[in-house]
């Protein structure tokens, strides 16, 4: 089967990874986009715009599924791309809210980009899933995912955003380039785990393999 996966940049191989890891006998095609990195900061019709253009080229490779390795692609286009392309199979990218709340921690924070923090659907993820005794702090990493990219100023760009956090059971890693750098996030946070929703996205492909 033709799987497709795209992101605004490299961010969302380690996406690729994790579906390859349950499915490696599948026919692959990766755009990573970092021409329009970051997504996060573009306005929803560009972003739209952009999208559209990536989904053509998949469609040319012949691709029945595919991935949007986007938190911030996801919540702004994914509903779209279901009407203007109902032959194919979307699957999406969300933050791992469900998964962090169900470990029951009590301190959560999600790092994602200002894209996906204002996404009204991660505001539905922190609405419908969030326990009573559960504080979830939402904080958008302006400049991370871009710095991730081009490798420049990450820990400048971390220090910035992170220093002074702390006492967090649970890190959501809420776009696909900052798992890239999970070791030196981990070194803010030493006692908290830190998640990703990359295990989530790979299972749903599967599951949609294994239908057809």
């Amino acid at each position: 089967m033709k799987i497709g996966v795209f992101d605004s940049g490299k961010g969302g191989t380690t996406v690729l990874e994790a579906i390859k890891r349950v499915l490696p006998n599948e026919e692959y095609k990766y755009i990573g986009d970092s021409k329009n990195c970051p997504y996060g900061e573009k306005s929803d019709e560009e972003l739209m715009r952009i999208v559209c253009g990536i989904v053509d080229e998949l469609c040319d490779f012949g691709a029945e599924i595919i991935v949007i390795a986007c938190n911030t692609a996801t919540a702004k286009c994914i509903d779209k791309l279901r009407e203007l392309y109902p032959k194919i199979e979307f699957v999406g990218t969300e933050p791992a809210i469900k998964l962090a709340v169900a470990t029951g921690a009590e301190k959560i924070l999600v790092m994602a980009t200002p894209g996906t923090i204002e996404s009204e659907r991660l505001h539905e993820l922190v609405r419908d899933n969030k326990m009573n005794n559960q504080k979830i702090e939402l904080l958008a990493c302006a400049g991370l995912a871009d710095a991730i990219e081009k490798d420049e100023n990450v820990d400048e760009v971390l220090n910035r955003l992170l220093k002074g956090k702390k006492n967090y059971d649970v890190v959501v890693l809420g776009c696909t380039h900052y798992s890239l750098i999970r070791d030196r996030i981990q070194k803010y946070f030493p006692e908290a785990l830190l998640i990703d929703g990359n295990d989530g996205v790979a299972s749903r492909v599967q599951q949609i393999v294994q239908k057809h």
